[in-house]
């Protein structure tokens, strides 16, 4: 009797030689058959056993674990957080790397997308090649900076609070996640339990009190009693059509950045480190050197974090537009920008929403797109309004370094003059990255 052709690998182990780093918080290896593996909890240069963890014989590549460390890289430490193992959590990448060896596969990782997706080199780029860490977050190896300030829990059946695994619904129930804010932290999320409650997430802002926990409950589920080790605000997701509602306490919280506070409502876009605001405002007015008088453009705007910035440097006799989707965040930024009467906020998708504005030519543009990138369209559409300088604002170097091309190939073409890189995203495999692009022909 033939046997049945094998059509998983999974839980196969195999001795490899570890290659370099990839894009996703993974290195690239081969299996002894010439197979591509993706391997996590692996550095470049180690040799280690792997176990497969998807894929089978026809597989374009497998997905595996380094479970075994035969020969360590020198940059190898053991994992802080004892949730940072194979088959377990899946929030954090490279918490077995020193903090320094982070940030230089971060870069490696930018340098590779540059090169293969834009054709640039670092140089052509205006980039040095380095990651900066945040303000604050250069720690010693072992140890790991509490900068998350929004944590989204999920639950187990039994109620209990934890963290998916890698690529995978299940719930790691976990007593602390080593990453969170102080603020997030003292809430005690993990130490109560949260029956018939899909996800639990956990807000701290930066720079006031304000604490909230936003409630999705199973399709039937009850509201629980939300008792807490701190004052906190309660909002529930609708299970039918997703809307926020208010259950006590405010329905948004205050934060600090560039000098005033901002109103963001649950589902506005905030990043999650507290230094990132501020870091970023500060590298794209930098770059962009706005003047008095200007016009400028804000596209993906959220709450109006950066319409702001550009408002309060453009002057009275400036004007900004800013455009962003989520309602909600266009209420929190017509809110938040009330005292700028040359700021105007419009809803909808920026593809759609620009070309319906008439406007036809701009000092400057500022764009921060979600992880898919602006797209060939949208890019296009930019370079036609005469900008003299561009900021992008990205937090995935694929999507940045795809767009960047776009920028270059446009009938009126726009290059890299300065690109910079934080580690806004410590522990995991995301980096932020501002570029600022000018005009071809324009010197640096």
């Amino acid at each position: 009797m033939q046997a049945e052709p094998q059509t998983s690998l999974v839980g196969e182990e195999y001795e490899v030689e570890i290659g370099p780093v990839a894009h996703g918080g993974h290195c690239v290896a081969r299996t002894p058959g010439g197979q591509v593996l993706f391997v996590r909890h692996a550095l470049p240069g180690e040799r280690a056993v792997v176990r497969v963890t998807e894929g089978g014989p026809d597989s374009r590549f497998l997905r595996a674990d380094a479970v075994e460390v035969l020969d360590p890289s020198k940059d190898r430490i053991e994992a802080p957080c004892p949730y940072a193992r194979p088959g377990h959590c899946g929030g954090c990448d490279w918490q077995h790397a020193k903090p320094g060896a982070q940030r230089r596969l971060k870069a490696d990782v930018i340098a590779e997308q540059l090169r293969r997706l834009a054709g640039l080199s670092p140089e052509e780029a205006g980039w040095d090649g380095t990651v900066a860490p945040a303000p604050g977050d250069k720690v010693p190896a072992g140890e790991v900076p509490a900068w998350r300030t929004r944590v989204q829990y999920a639950v187990d059946e039994s109620g209990r609070a934890g963290l998916r695994r890698h690529r995978s619904h299940e719930v790691e129930p976990i007593d602390r996640c080593l990453i969170a804010a102080e603020g997030v932290t003292e809430l005690g999320i993990e130490a109560r339990e949260w029956p018939d409650m899909e996800t639990v997430e956990a807000i701290a802002a930066s720079g006031s009190g304000d604490r909230q926990v936003v409630l999705t409950p199973r399709p039937g589920g009850r509201l629980p009693l939300v008792e807490l080790d701190r004052p906190v605000s309660v909002l529930r997701v609708d299970e039918h059509d997703g809307a926020v509602h208010r259950v006590h306490g405010r329905p948004f919280v205050r934060e600090r950045a560039d000098g005033r506070t901002w109103r963001v409502g649950a589902g506005g876009f905030w990043q999650v480190h507290p230094k990132a605001p501020d870091v970023l405002v500060e590298a794209a007015m930098q770059g962009l050197l706005p003047r008095k008088g200007e016009t400028a453009l804000d596209l993906y705007c959220g709450v109006g974090l950066f319409a702001g910035a550009l408002a309060d440097r453009v002057g009275e006799k400036g004007a900004v537009l800013g455009i962003e989707s989520s309602k909600r965040a266009v209420e929190d930024a017509r809110h938040n920008l009330r005292e700028f009467p040359r700021v105007r906020i419009e809803q909808g998708k920026v593809e759609q929403t620009l070309p319906r504005t008439g406007i036809t030519e701009a000092d400057l543009i500022l764009l921060d797109p979600p992880r898919t990138g602006a797209g060939r369209a949208t890019v296009t559409h930019l370079t036609t309004l005469g900008a003299r300088r561009i900021a992008y604002i990205a937090c995935d170097p694929a999507a940045l370094a795809r767009d960047l091309a776009y920028f270059r190939e446009a009938d009126t073409p726009y290059r890299v003059r300065t690109l910079r890189a934080f580690d806004l995203f410590p522990m995991t495999h995301h980096v932020e990255c501002v570029a600022i692009l000018e005009p071809v022909g324009k010197g640096r």
